[in-house]
């Protein structure tokens, strides 16, 4: 700025603060641009990146360079061409299916799901006309059998909530190819580490990054990762119209935890074995669900699929609610708590609070029972955390 320029006033310096750029030197981490805007020199170059996902950054709802680079980084894990990142998992959910659905619209869905889809289909049943079919998905001939010429969408988790159920991802993604669906997976409970599903036919994969990416219980975030860029336009477009984009500092958060993920996971299954193995010889305990153990009904398949079977456990309690009331009021070290994936382990009682949109008739059909309880291994060392579980169950 020439002294001709110059703005003297104390008043109007204080508010113009330019932010240097590093020359000769690279950030080792990535910045954290709390912005929610960026300026222009003149408007054409506005107007330019105004209409497109892919121009110069404008507006923090659109796209930020901290946000882009937590994107691009999941993306590339997941094996995508892209990805958006939303403001939680349910906010990925929710974008996902209010932007590839519509009025008529069949939705054929895993049983077993989260509770939060479970309800938000419920919702959309009766709000928009969505019509819902439920899979054991455990045979892809399901998926034909089930299909009408309306149906749109095959919902499926990874690594389903809380009971572990793997189906079989390479041959239900070709039943819905075949079928002309969209494949959506979420794949939170397994992270990039354990699971691929776009390299097995998924179109979609979504993840609460609560969860294991952000890994420290300080996060609240979700994403979307897709091949295809046609359907990432169509994703980027709605999901922006709905207001659904990560915060920069949530999505700074999240690539801290990005990064020491592939580690941790590690550690959540190795500690999870020995939770699952030690329940499993426990009086108190009716069944364990884990996919690591033989006599899951997943195993199999989680063999063949997964590289780890995953840090949650769910186990039955002989004395259904009652015992799980005296378990969860007992315990010390692990924390009574709604979420998981951080480093600390949780537990949770799903008819309760996590599946609790789910009437009875609902709950006996994805498998849960009243005494069922899901236990998230966290980081301890495994002998004092199954030290806390045995004196709770004991």
């Amino acid at each position: 700025m020439s002294d001709s320029q110059r703005h003297d006033r104390v008043q109007t310096r204080a508010v113009h603060i330019r932010a240097s750029v590093p020359e000769g030197s690279v950030p080792a981490a990535v910045p954290l641009y709390q912005t929610s805007l960026f300026t222009f020199e003149d408007l054409p170059t506005f107007a330019d990146a105004w209409s497109k996902p892919d121009g110069a950054f404008t507006y923090s709802r659109f796209g930020n360079p901290t946000t882009k680079a937590f994107e691009d980084a999941v993306a590339d894990l997941e094996g995508g061409s892209s990805a958006m990142a939303t403001a939680s998992g349910m906010g990925a959910v929710s974008t996902v299916l209010l932007s590839l659905l519509r009025t008529g619209d069949h939705v054929l869905a895993q049983r077993g799901l989260y509770g939060g889809v479970f309800t938000l289909l419920a919702d959309l049943c009766e709000r928009w006309g969505i019509e819902v079919t439920y899979l054991d998905a455990e045979d892809p001939a399901e998926v034909a059998a089930a299909c009408r010429p309306t149906t749109r969408m095959l919902y499926l988790e990874t690594i389903a909530n809380p009971l572990g159920q793997v189906c079989d991802l390479p041959a239900f993604t070709s039943a819905a190819q075949r079928a002309g669906l969209i494949t959506v997976v979420d794949n939170t409970f397994a992270s990039p580490v354990l699971c691929h599903p776009l390299r097995h036919g998924a179109d979609v994969v979504v993840h609460s990054t609560t969860k294991y990416i952000g890994g420290h219980s300080d996060v609240v975030g979700g994403i979307i990762v897709v091949k295809d860029q046609e359907l990432a336009s169509t994703l980027w477009r709605r999901g922006t119209e709905l207001g659904a984009c990560a915060d920069p500092f949530a999505a700074w958060l999240s690539i801290r935890g990005l990064q020491t993920l592939p580690v941790r996971m590690r550690q959540h299954c190795a500690n999870a074995e020995v939770v699952a193995t030690r329940l499993t010889e426990h009086p108190k305990v009716a069944r364990v669900y884990w996919p690591g153990l033989p006599d899951h009904p997943s195993h199999a398949t989680a063999r063949a699929l997964l590289d780890g079977y995953g840090g949650v456990v769910a186990f039955d309690l002989h004395g259904g609610m009652e015992a799980a009331r005296s378990f969860t009021s007992r315990i010390r070290l692990a924390s009574l708590a709604p979420s998981l994936g951080g480093v600390g382990t949780t537990v949770l009682h799903p008819a309760s609070i996590s599946h609790s949109g789910m009437d009875p008739d609902a709950l006996r059909a994805a498998g849960i029972d009243q005494g069922t309880v899901r236990v998230a291994v966290g980081l301890e060392h495994p002998e004092d955390l199954w030290s806390d579980l045995a004196q709770a169950l004991d």
